[in-house]
């Protein structure tokens, strides 16, 4: 199932400006709380954070679709899933996409990219490197 890649600076201006846009974070708990999460409290907004792998075991989340409903997501919504470096996310986006929900997109390069020269995440590419407003948790 073919899913668009869109930039870390593109998703955030579709979650300020469009309503129905939402950001579905598919990291673990462990990321989230050690990483960080993005911050959308200037859009109005707070992430979904619903993990597609399960930490420890890293095991596909079964039930990723029932919890994109539970959390009250619908087709209607446009979806950015957004994952470490994009392919969590991809495969994620492409599951709510089969499951009915249209308007999946992979939030490219995710929050931290990929490494730079000296292996570190978080200063090439992804929501962090463009500067994007995130915090701790």
């Amino acid at each position: 199932m073919s899913v668009d890649d869109v930039t870390p600076g593109a998703t955030w201006e579709s979650l300020r400006t469009d309503p129905d846009a939402v950001l579905v974070d598919v990291r673990t708990d462990a990321e989230w709380n050690f990483v960080g999460l993005p911050d959308l409290g200037e859009a109005g907004k707070q992430p979904v954070l619903i993990p597609w792998q399960v930490y420890p075991s890293m095991q596909v989340n079964g039930a990723f679709p029932d919890h994109l409903r539970k959390a009250g997501l619908t087709p209607l919504n446009k979806l950015y899933f957004l994952c470490r470096s994009g392919a969590r996310s991809l495969a994620a986006a492409q599951a709510a996409k089969a499951a009915g929900f249209q308007h999946a997109y992979n939030v490219a390069d995710g929050f931290e990219g990929p490494p730079d020269a000296g292996g570190h995440r978080g200063t090439v590419a992804g929501w962090k490197a463009e500067g994007l407003p995130w915090r701790q948790r």
